[in-house]
């Protein structure tokens, strides 16, 4: 199972190499846009949009609603699992 992450481009770092910056929930980071980009969509277009980053790469884009929801999801499982361990920490 692959776990993407929502990240939204915010910067171009190096064309030649396909590498852009991503906020993710806050925090930025150097990502691999080649399998995003191609003659139809020119890496400087990526600016602004929001993509499906995994292992450093953006797999694929997707809307502003999607990664909101998906944040959103991902931000709830933290709190869950956050639950779980103080639970745990009780029994102890």
């Amino acid at each position: 199972m692959c776990l993407g992450i929502p990240g939204q481009i915010v910067e171009i770092i190096d064309a030649e190499k396909k590498l852009g910056k991503a906020d993710v929930s806050g925090v930025k980071r150097v990502i691999n846009l080649a399998c995003i980009v191609d003659e139809d969509n020119p890496i400087q277009s990526t600016i602004g949009q929001w993509v499906l980053i995994h292992v450093g790469f953006a797999m694929s884009k997707i809307d502003e609603q999607e990664a909101s929801r998906t944040l959103q999801l991902l931000n709830e499982l933290g709190e869950a699992q956050r639950e779980i361990l103080e639970m745990e920490l009780k029994q102890q």
